[in-house]
């Protein structure tokens, strides 16, 4: 039985998987190149000697994406939504604010946390609303975080944020009562492998995605990478993530976090400082790795560092051996 290895996106507009697991492929193969492991990444990842699947769910924040395409809206924007869209951001900046690169950019960053919640303001009808568009526009002018997520517009930031939000408020149902959530979970959980062994590679809101279902899988994942993950953020993600108390998965043999210090949506550096570890004492690792170039978010940046790719590519190979 080969081993399984098991992509996980975040979020963003819908994509074409199999393009998608290519692009992934190949970054993770220049990554390997670049950690000495040319020839361990072409008979692994081009040999097939490990099955690799790439599980796809964001047809699913679109409506009539339920079961026999029964219509299923996405959540109404409001008071509600617009707070927890500001929750996030200023989880963002106060992360960013604990560890700024400079002055510059430390006051840039003050300044967008105070149009997010500026002090003595009524909050009138729209005025969340105004606040989060006018925070997330400042966020586009901090130094060394211009293009931190890929994104061209504030517009698009909040839209791809909504989904992180709409993931955790575990609200949308469909008519046979299942939540958005459950419907996202189960889409990774047919991927993994229900017998052999997973190694489980996730981005972004694929990471708290990822780490919900491996904690109803019962099979070996002897190796789980988290990058650029918001699972640090203490507010906004971490409270809201299940189960509680944060824990690693208990089929998790190895954890390994890796984050970009200009990657905007990472929450915290070192996850084991907020998540306790297994009963076989596994807790996150996490390492800094730095990209070239103002978009640093996107899984392929982070597949392409020979630090991520390493381990991942001898983790595979310890398993197909075994």
């Amino acid at each position: 039985m080969r081993p399984r290895l098991v992509f996980v996106h975040g979020v963003g507009k819908p994509r074409e998987a199999k393009t998608e697991l290519e692009e992934w492929r190949a970054a993770l193969t220049v990554g390997a190149r670049a950690a000495g492991h040319s020839r361990k990444a072409a008979e692994l990842l081009d040999g097939g000697a490990v099955d690799i699947h790439f599980a796809y769910y964001s047809d699913l924040f679109l409506p009539g994406a339920a079961p026999d395409n029964e219509a299923v809206a996405p959540a109404p924007a409001g008071p509600d939504e617009d707070e927890g869209l500001r929750e996030l951001l200023l989880d963002m900046v106060d992360e960013h604010l604990e560890t700024p690169r400079d002055d510059r950019q430390a006051q840039a960053l003050r300044v967008t946390r105070n149009k997010l919640a500026p002090t003595g303001e009524e909050q009138g009808p729209g005025s969340l609303a105004r606040q989060v568009l006018v925070g997330a526009n400042a966020l586009f002018a901090v130094p060394g975080l211009r293009t931190f997520g890929g994104w061209i517009s504030a517009g698009a930031m909040k839209r791809d944020l909504h989904q992180v939000r709409r993931y955790l408020a575990r609200k949308e149902t469909d008519k046979a009562g299942l939540s958005l959530d459950r419907r996202i979970r189960a889409r990774v959980a047919t991927e993994l492998d229900p017998e052999g062994p997973t190694v489980v590679v996730a981005h972004s809101l694929g990471t708290v995605v990822a780490f919900e279902t491996l904690h109803a899988h019962s099979a070996h994942v002897p190796l789980f990478v988290t990058l650029g993950s918001p699972l640090g953020m203490r507010t906004a993600v971490r409270p809201r993530v299940r189960p509680q108390p944060v824990r690693t998965p208990e089929p998790v043999g190895r954890w390994l976090n890796f984050w970009d210090r200009d990657d905007f949506v990472t929450g915290g550096t070192e996850l084991a400082l907020c998540i306790a570890s297994n009963g076989a004492s596994v807790a996150p690792v996490s390492t800094r790795v730095d990209s070239d170039g103002l978009n640093v978010h996107p899984a392929v940046r982070y597949l392409a560092q020979p630090a991520v790719a390493g381990p991942l590519i001898e983790a595979l190979d310890a398993v197909t051996v075994a």
